[in-house]
């Protein structure tokens, strides 16, 4: 692999979803091992740009356009896929269930939702598999089925699924929806633990308090486009955030956390 200080490399990149175009123009580098979080309201393109960080969406071929990770503008996906985790709101397909955390865990490096007859999983797949438990600090989950497992559990099972692969930058996607208060404070502590490890972290949000200490550099996202892009001083401000979501934002500070309302 090019060893690239760069994890992303866009050049005026626009996506089309179906018939309509969702990202428009967007300019963005990253370097590998940084901490970023993308801040925006819903609909605003997010989700959409990390599907076109990862490969799964392809942008519209123009003169000028440009997409690099770690270096390279072309890939073998499954190659590709082994440098950075992807951490989504769900576990994939209706076997997830009846399948137990270390399985599901496993599972991951085939994309997969349990390990299938047909899937041979080595012994270094099993021993990754442990180790991003223990990561997680969830070998406790490793005989239990996923479907038993409280919605912060599940969580822990997508974020060590991702980690498996030891990638350098790891993508979370929304990861607090669907958890109460108790598991959206033990994955904050888990994020910053990871980061503090030296894994890279780009975190996609629409609440402030989702973003960590950690996090030093924000982008803000409206209609498709990076509208802002700096230090979380200048930007996580109540006049950047009431002009970005269209509402008035009040912020108090908590210790190193933001909260809005």
């Amino acid at each position: 692999m090019n060893c690239s200080s760069d994890f992303l490399d866009l050049r005026s990149v626009d996506v089309a979803r179906g018939e309509r175009v969702v990202l428009h123009d967007v300019n963005l580098s990253i370097r590998a091992g940084e901490h970023v979080a993308i801040l925006g309201p819903n609909g605003c393109g997010k989700s959409t740009l990390i599907l076109a960080m990862t490969c799964q969406l392809y942008p519209i071929v123009k003169p000028g356009m440009r997409v690099r990770i770690f270096g390279r503008e072309r890939w073998d996906l499954a190659e590709l896929r082994r440098h950075f985790g992807v951490v989504g709101a769900d576990l994939p397909g209706e076997r997830t269930a009846v399948t137990t955390g270390l399985d599901a865990v496993i599972a991951g490096f085939f994309s997969a939702s349990a390990l299938w007859p047909n899937l041979h999983a080595t012994e270094e797949m099993r021993e990754r598999a442990w180790e991003a438990l223990v990561r997680m600090e969830a070998t406790r989950l490793a005989d239990q089925l996923v479907g038993a497992m409280s919605a912060g559990e599940k969580r822990s099972i997508l974020i060590a699924r991702a980690l498996a692969h030891r990638p350098r930058q790891l993508l979370l996607d929304e990861p607090s929806n669907t958890l109460d208060l108790a598991a959206q404070r033990e994955l904050r502590d888990t994020l910053r633990r990871l980061a503090r490890e030296g894994t890279g972290l780009v975190l996609v949000t629409h609440h402030l308090s989702d973003i960590l200490p950690e996090i030093e550099r924000i982008i803000l996202m409206r209609d498709g486009r990076i509208v802002a892009d700096g230090p979380r001083r200048g930007l996580l401000t109540e006049a950047r955030l009431s002009e970005l979501f269209h509402t008035p934002v009040r912020i108090r500070r908590d210790e190193e956390w933001l909260h809005s309302w």
